[in-house]
């Protein structure tokens, strides 16, 4: 057989078409997986891996196209995590970003995400002013926002009589979802506000100040605890509020952090994600998944984890395993995905991710390690006016 030069030609640019179709989408994901927030990352990474797994049907394929993930450790730190992001868009060419753990980092990446004119897609930091007054377009959240945590749990806690102090965490996480909580909140009343450094250990004279702002408040009287990472900030029921008639109230967390739930049976709250809670297919799949390889349940986190790889999928097959940013952010805009907590869909205005939430009350069982959250009900997203802050 005679080649022509434009055989040759021809056959050369067939093989150049084949290998940008066969070239690997690179995902880096930025999280903690050393310092405070390590316990959280860990689970995130475990649940993004589980969620492409699911998403491709076991391929870890688009299109035909690898999927590679680029693990980048931010050590918690805001300055750590810019550079480390920097250099995944830069130098490991990533098309795409998930993370951070920690709200702080979330913020120091956002202008990052936007000079690259790369996806970022938040999963799991939650603060308000990542998809508010901070966001720009290249930011997309599965993660769930300190308003849908502050108007579920105003759902459960939000009486005419109630008096409510709370204790948070002295950075974003903690400041911004105690103003959501505040702004949701239409009959309580706030009478003091308690933050502590991240580090703390120590809870003896904040819960002084909690107890002090309480005591003498006529009616229902609740501490409502907003903290994340080290530090037990329930050990403050060991001063023994119940003898001003003061109860404990708090959101959904990790499962070895809910070990200090047992102590509170009947405590009422709204959590994100309780692997025993949501029916559909993708949780069923997923805790069935979790016990087969790691013989437990899947955590808080790995749900969200999940949720992200999910979504990154859904969209690369609705661009048809194309990653330029624009197709990408027209593929996202509005997009609904199934998730192991059913339906999400990032909405148009901010791209958080809009998802239900669930009412619970803790339930003491002995079979299991942790106060167990057991469903009051659903709220769903339709019931949750969660605010848009940003400045688009």
């Amino acid at each position: 057989m005679q080649f022509t030069l434009k055989t040759i030609t021809g056959f050369a640019l067939a093989l150049c078409a084949g290998a940008a179709v066969a070239q690997d989408i690179r995902i880096a994901h930025i999280y903690s997986k050393t310092g405070a927030l390590e316990a959280y990352a860990k689970q995130t990474q475990t649940g993004l891996l589980m969620g492409l797994e699911y998403a491709t049907n076991g391929t870890m394929a688009v299109n035909g196209r690898k999927l590679v993930v680029i693990d980048k450790d931010d050590q918690g730190k805001p300055d750590v995590g810019k550079s480390q992001l920097a250099s995944a868009f830069a130098d490991d060419k990533a098309d795409i970003a998930i993370g951070p753990t920690s709200s702080g980092v979330a913020l120091a990446l956002l202008p990052v995400a936007e000079e690259y004119k790369k996806i970022l897609l938040v999963e799991p930091a939650v603060a308000d002013s990542i998809t508010g007054d901070k966001w720009n377009r290249y930011i997309f959240r599965t993660g769930r926002n300190s308003s849908q945590d502050a108007i579920s749990n105003a759902v459960a806690l939000d009486k005419a009589g109630v008096s409510i102090a709370t204790l948070a965490q002295d950075y974003a996480f903690g400041r911004d979802g105690v103003k959501a909580f505040k702004d949701a909140l239409k009959n309580a009343k706030i009478v003091h506000e308690e933050y502590l450094p991240t580090s703390t250990t120590d809870f003896t004279a904040g819960a002084q100040r909690l107890f002090d702002s309480l005591k003498d408040k006529p009616g229902r009287k609740i501490i409502f605890i907003i903290w994340a990472g080290a530090g037990n900030p329930f050990k403050i029921a060991d001063l023994d509020p119940k003898r001003y008639g003061i109860e404990i109230a708090t959101g959904g967390n990790i499962l070895p952090a809910m070990a200090s739930y047992k102590n509170f049976p009947g405590m009422e709250g709204a959590t994100y994600y309780y692997f025993g809670i949501p029916k559909n297919r993708v949780n069923e799949w997923l805790v069935a998944e979790h016990y087969k390889k790691f013989k437990t349940p899947p955590d808080f986190f790995t749900a969200g984890g999940m949720s992200a790889g999910i979504a990154v999928v859904e969209a690369l097959k609705k661009t048809g395993g194309a990653t330029a940013t624009e197709k990408l952010i027209t593929a996202m805009e509005g997009m609904s995905f199934e998730s192991p907590k059913g339906k999400m869909t990032f909405r148009k205005e901010d791209h958080q991710a809009m998802q239900a939430m669930y009412h619970f009350k803790i339930k003491v069982d002995p079979a299991f390690a942790w106060g167990v959250p057991e469903l009051v009900r659903e709220i769903k997203i339709e019931e949750m006016n969660i605010p848009i802050r940003n400045k688009r």
